[in-house]
């Protein structure tokens, strides 16, 4: 049996100057503690620099994978069975449709930092989500992801 490579699969990394700004609180951190000592100083730097870190860190750490039968957006996952078509925004639409055109219903795995997005329909009628919508850098490559993992071959039970 041959191993099912992944067709698709992004992590929604923070941009850079997050980092930068993680490392700025760490130093303010550092000049709140500079009146009582050196050593507090180097405490209050390595605690709010290590804090603020991890907060970047754990909001870039959202994924987006096609693995075997399923769409893997964040926490959710969705049968691809339950998916409908998949429509890649421009920057443009994407900003409509988590804005003006976004609907309280919907799945959304949103980063504003990136700027284009595919909005896939949800077919499953038990389901009251319309459409998940997912923030992605290359949206044209993850729209192809889920039309082949969808039209790719099916196994059966006795396989």
């Amino acid at each position: 049996m041959v191993a099912q490579e992944r067709p698709y699969d992004e992590r929604l990394t923070a941009p850079r100057s997050w980092w930068l700004i993680a490392a700025l609180v760490g130093v303010g951190g550092a000049l709140v503690m500079l009146p009582l000592g050196v050593l507090p100083m180097l405490g209050g730097l390595a605690v709010t620099g290590v804090l603020a870190a991890v907060a970047v860190s754990s909001y870039g750490s959202a994924r987006i994978r096609v693995v075997a039968d399923s769409l893997v957006a964040g926490d959710a996952r969705v049968p691809l069975s339950a998916l409908g078509t998949t429509h890649v925004l421009d920057e443009e639409e994407a900003f409509a449709w988590r804005t003006h055109k976004s609907d309280p219903r919907a799945h959304m795995l949103l980063r504003s930092y990136i700027r284009t997005a595919v909005r896939v329909e949800v077919t499953d009628p038990a389901d009251p989500t319309p459409y998940i919508y997912l923030s992605t850098r290359t949206p044209r490559r993850l729209a192809d992801a889920l039309a082949a993992a969808a039209a790719g071959p099916r196994r059966t039970a006795a396989e």
